[in-house]
């Protein structure tokens, strides 16, 4: 196994601990009581439940420091320089209808700057995560982003509601996070998405970076209405040109 600082480390066990929460309460969707937050965003126990142990086991490892979640909200503690910045289940909708494409995101805000980010889709047993300066992993095994030249063989994921959609080989995933993620693998070629919130795309800032990929500029101290486009870096001038009215 490669070389992980302390906090990644705690990262890591919170996120094993409350995945399997997660895996029981999937196997039982129909048993779980819903309330709906808005058009297309969902709570569920099972968003609190993973949430409330994280949160706890962050804060029994670094209880010093502050936390942005996105049931929560925001938690200034002593240390409000170091943040961890929560998303206990991304790709709620698809975790209500049965469909095993969501994940768990923690990440690691320090001076304003992401420096540590997880991503874990715990029905697949994949585990996505980086470190400034150390490089993107998935399950111990260094990846990177695509390098294809030619945009018309590429793939891209879109997510929101776009009433057009480029010309461009492109899907909708329904999990930002997991977009990034595997932007970061290589599986797709590039990702763009507006009206997100940071606790959707935290993590993958630094995997896409880690991973030699292409982010546009994101405020940090914004926690809504944020847009995301990344790449390899190869077609990020022509991914950014075919989105350019979207």
């Amino acid at each position: 196994m490669n070389s992980i600082s302390a906090n990644l480390n705690i990262m890591i066990k919170a996120c094993e601990k409350a995945s399997k929460i997660l895996i029981r309460d999937f196997g039982e969707i129909e048993k779980l009581q819903v309330s709906k937050k808005g058009p297309s965003d969902f709570v569920t126990n099972a968003d609190l439940k993973v949430e409330k142990i994280i949160i706890e086991e962050l804060e029994k490892a670094r209880p010093n420091f502050s936390y942005i979640s996105e049931e929560k909200g925001v938690k200034k503690n002593k240390d409000v320089n170091n943040t961890w910045i929560i998303d206990p289940i991304d790709g709620t909708v698809n975790f209500l209808h049965g469909i095993p494409h969501f994940a768990i995101s923690i990440a690691l805000k320090s001076n304003n700057e992401i420096i540590s980010g997880l991503i874990y889709d715990p029905i697949k047993d994949e585990m996505f995560f980086a470190e400034k300066n150390s490089g993107a992993f998935l399950n111990n095994q260094r990846v990177r982003v695509s390098n294809k030249n030619n945009i018309n063989d590429c793939l891209f994921a879109f997510g929101g509601n776009l009433e057009n959609k480029p010309d461009i080989p492109n899907r909708k995933s329904g999990c930002a996070a997991l977009d990034m993620a595997y932007v970061a693998t290589g599986r797709y070629d590039g990702y763009f998405q507006k009206n997100l919130n940071l606790w959707d795309i935290a993590s993958g800032i630094v995997l896409i970076k880690e991973a030699g990929g292409i982010i546009n500029e994101l405020n940090l101290d914004k926690l809504n209405n944020l847009k995301v486009i990344v790449s390899n870096p190869n077609i990020n001038v022509k991914f950014q040109e075919k989105i350019l009215n979207f």
